[in-house]
């Protein structure tokens, strides 16, 4: 039985102390996850610059700054506007971003082993990540289970409505597979170590299968059902972000595991890095050429700015960290080359999309209500048991 979602009438509904975030959607995550990717990313360059690795622990501080202010930001949107929260898990479109507040939560922890150790120190270094990367990693799990549930038994997705935003809550465990390896050289030798190591590459896996199911739904629906529209085609990029950072993750195990896993196994991640991260890199790039081409249609087309431009930024981060990955495994110059192209790509993305935030924040554009056509309200509808 399908039932149409009724809004609240102004009697029901409580008191809006806290207006401004009322719109405020998961999604907003994404800012966090972008920014924080690129202090990570530049650190590992292969060619030092003076004042990089600074200025990356500038970024990876706001990215800090920016996560705490959207935390106490989305607790008020819950606490005051519980019934547009509870709309936004009901939204197949909206959903799959929780997904992003674990990646955010992740990329800050991770960050702070990459370069904030530098100016907080290496013991609250490791606290902080060890508490971002314990409670990213169970939100992420949760999302990864809970928004497929609830596209099964509560949304209702036609089949031409497949976007690459389906693999936001699936790509999180990957994340976690490629963040928690930092953590391994901080705990006891032995079994503590073992087990951290192996709980990534059981994270990887989860990560990477449901990821081999998802993405033929999104390739044969762009494939068979045409451009995205104008505002969703900077989600292509999406897609980039489990083939990055499964090859990052690859390169993590490998590093972490000598003097932990007995050797045969040592041996095998590394050889494993390369085997993998080299095949899926290279789809990585098709990828990237692929949905840079529809960017540029939808530009022309009159594509303006929305916070799907964020999409730019922490997936093709996980692009540069992976290629550094390969860079370390192989030897090879070129993937050098490759990462220091792709890490210009991103800093340019994120210049971009932070503006243009900035711009929409201070216009008030980016927290205002969504305008409904008139006359024809765009009801959610959820299937009912």
């Amino acid at each position: 039985m399908v039932t149409a979602a009724r809004p609240r009438s102004p009697a029901t509904v409580p008191a809006r102390r806290v207006p401004a975030v009322r719109h405020l959607g998961p999604n907003w995550y994404a800012c966090v996850m972008g920014t924080a990717i690129v202090g990570s990313a530049g650190a590992a360059l292969p060619w030092r610059v003076p004042g990089l690795r600074t200025a990356c622990t500038a970024v990876w501080a706001l990215s800090l700054l920016l996560l705490a202010v959207l935390l106490a930001a989305r607790y008020l949107h819950w606490r005051h506007h519980r019934d547009q929260a509870r709309a936004h898990l009901l939204d197949p479109a909206a959903a799959p971003f929780y997904g992003c507040l674990s990646m955010a939560l992740l990329a800050v922890g991770g960050g702070a082993l990459a370069v904030g150790r530098d100016w907080i120190g290496t013991p609250a270094a490791v606290a902080l990540d060890a508490v971002l990367f314990t409670a990213g990693t169970a939100v992420g799990l949760a999302a990864a289970v809970a928004v497929p549930y609830l596209m099964a038994v509560r949304h209702r997705v036609a089949p031409g409505e497949a976007s690459p935003v389906w693999l936001l809550p699936l790509v999180a465990p990957m994340v976690s597979a490629a963040v928690g390896p930092l953590l391994v050289p901080h705990l006891p030798p032995g079994q503590a170590r073992q087990t951290l190591l192996l709980a990534c590459v059981a994270l990887f896996g989860v990560s990477l299968l449901a990821t081999l199911v998802t993405l033929p739904v999104i390739f044969g629906r762009l494939l068979t059902g045409g451009p995205l529209p104008l505002a969703l085609t900077p989600s292509l990029f999406l897609v980039l972000g489990p083939l990055g950072q499964s090859t990052t993750a690859v390169g993590k195990f490998a590093d972490a595991a000598p003097g932990v896993v007995p050797g045969p196994y040592a041996e095998g991640f590394s050889v494993f890095a390369v085997l993998y991260g080299v095949p899926v890199m290279g789809f990585a790039l098709m990828w990237l050429s692929l949905a840079l081409a529809h960017v540029v249609r939808a530009r022309r087309a009159g594509m303006g700015f929305s916070m799907t431009w964020w999409s730019f930024t922490f997936p093709v981060g996980t692009c540069v960290t992976g290629a550094e990955a390969l860079a370390r495994e192989t030897g090879l110059v070129v993937y050098d080359g490759l990462t220091v192209a792709l890490y210009g790509a991103l800093v340019a993305a994120w210049a971009v999309a932070a503006t243009q935030t900035a711009r929409g924040l201070v216009s008030g554009a980016l927290l205002a209500g969504p305008r409904p056509a008139p006359g024809a309200p765009r009801p959610a509808t959820v299937r009912t048991t």
